[in-house]
């Protein structure tokens, strides 16, 4: 036999019943998203390895250790699998102009790659959904972003869920900050961890992110951002958070909240639980006023986040909030191979008036009994069982039974009805039939 290939550690299938809940989440997202005014953009998932660097920043995690890098062998060009969706949403934003009349508000879905030891909650090949916002200044957008994030998980039914929020200010202040840690931490540089040592000078902020147990009171008693903070960046803060006060939205103000990426300033936030462990922060995100123009647009202010999927999946299904996988609404069982001329143009026109189907068919052991379709039919879920025995089909017509005690649809008892008028009750098939 040949040896069986699986897939990549870290890059796993997403297979039927699971698969219908990632359909129903994205399918809840993109009704509240179009609620908001966001329209959907695709980009490309390899993305030129320049973008990143330069969008991210060279001295990031993303860049220095997790990024899939390669070189083109077509024409040598440096490559990488996108390890985020912000700075291709971005680019794509600059390459085609799209601010030319205005702010835009834009959603996007898909895979994102980061080589790093796959664990629960953390995979190679992970799906985010994030929202962007370009060309919006003020901090009612921040505001907005949030609020948009927070009614996801109501309507979700999601609890457990606590927002984190800081300000890393305007560069400048960010920059005095920065020279303040640097100075700090070099006085007690026998207290940090090696991790600490290499980022003291290519980027100290990231030190106060550490979850070394030894150095929590070190940090603790760092230089605070929000004391280097001008009037324009406090007022801008202040008014982030005077307008979720307003909404009654909770939020605990955590200075060491840094987020891991060099594009960042001003508001940054995160939606943390407690129930899935280490892996706690579901959703993130913050203001990057300096990225367009950072990748060759004209100056234009963002504000974006992202959240995991398989976490936020995860965690509905720890707090049972993920809704029941749809069945068909009906089986059809064929005990002949000679009905199938009549078979299929039935089923074709019950489909075509919106009701759900699964065909039996022939498989390497033939079509099999009476017994055996019908025992394919319950498993399947459906509601109702459509018989093309003989003699129905002799008298033009199919035999309808229910499956399931208390059916939705109408049909309560088998029955017989005539495939020659199936669009005149296909409808009380269907599980969202009135009676």
């Amino acid at each position: 036999m040949t040896d069986k290939i699986n897939a990549v550690k870290g890059m796993n299938d997403i297979v039927a019943p699971d698969s219908a809940h990632w359909e129903w989440l994205e399918g809840q997202v993109r009704a509240l998203f179009a609620r908001y005014g966001y329209r959907n953009i695709r980009t490309p998932i390899v993305e030129p390895l320049a973008l990143f660097v330069r969008g991210l920043g060279e001295v990031t995690d993303i860049v220095e250790k997790e990024m899939y890098a390669f070189e083109d062998r077509l024409n040598g060009e440096q490559l990488a699998l996108r390890p985020e969706g912000t700075a291709g949403v971005v680019r794509a934003a600059v390459e085609h102009s799209l601010l030319y009349d205005g702010p835009k508000r834009y959603y996007y879905m898909g895979p994102m790659f980061r080589h790093e030891r796959p664990q629960r909650g953390r995979y190679r090949q992970f799906h985010q959904i994030g929202v962007e916002a370009l060309g919006l200044a003020g901090p009612e957008a921040d505001a907005e972003l949030i609020t948009m994030a927070a009614d996801l998980w109501r309507e979700l039914g999601l609890q457990d869920i606590t927002l984190e929020l800081n300000t890393l200010g305007q560069p400048a202040e960010r920059q005095a900050h920065r020279q303040a840690l640097i100075a700090y931490f070099e006085q007690h540089a026998d207290q940090l961890d090696e991790d600490a040592r290499r980022r003291l000078y290519t980027n100290p902020l990231r030190i106060l992110d550490t979850k070394n147990p030894a150095m929590q009171a070190l940090v603790e008693a760092a230089p605070k951002l929000l004391d280097h903070l001008g009037p324009v960046s406090l007022a801008h803060f202040d008014t982030v958070r005077r307008l979720l006060d307003a909404q009654g939205i909770a939020y605990r103000v955590n200075p060491r909240l840094v987020r891991g990426l060099d594009y960042y300033h001003h508001t940054v936030f995160e939606f943390v639980t407690a129930s899935l462990g280490a892996q706690g922060t579901v959703c993130a995100g913050g203001r990057y006023d300096g990225l367009i123009a950072e990748l060759g647009g004209k100056p234009a202010p963002g504000v974006g986040w992202a959240m995991g999927v398989e976490r936020i999946l995860e965690l509905l299904k720890a707090q049972q909030r993920l809704p029941a996988v749809a069945v068909p609404d009906a089986y059809a069982i064929v005990p002949d191979a000679g009905a199938w001329p009549q078979v299929l143009p039935a089923l074709r026109a019950l489909r075509a008036a919106g009701v759900s189907v699964v065909m039996h068919a022939t498989t390497a052991d033939g079509l099999g009994s009476m017994k055996s379709q019908f025992k394919k039919a319950d498993a399947s879920g459906a509601r109702y069982a459509l018989i093309f025995g003989a003699e129905e089909l002799a008298a033009g017509e199919v035999a309808v039974k229910p499956l399931r005690e208390g059916v939705a649809g109408t049909i309560t008892a088998q029955t017989r009805l005539p495939l020659a008028q199936v669009a005149q009750w296909a409808d009380r098939l269907r599980g969202d039939a009135q009676p």
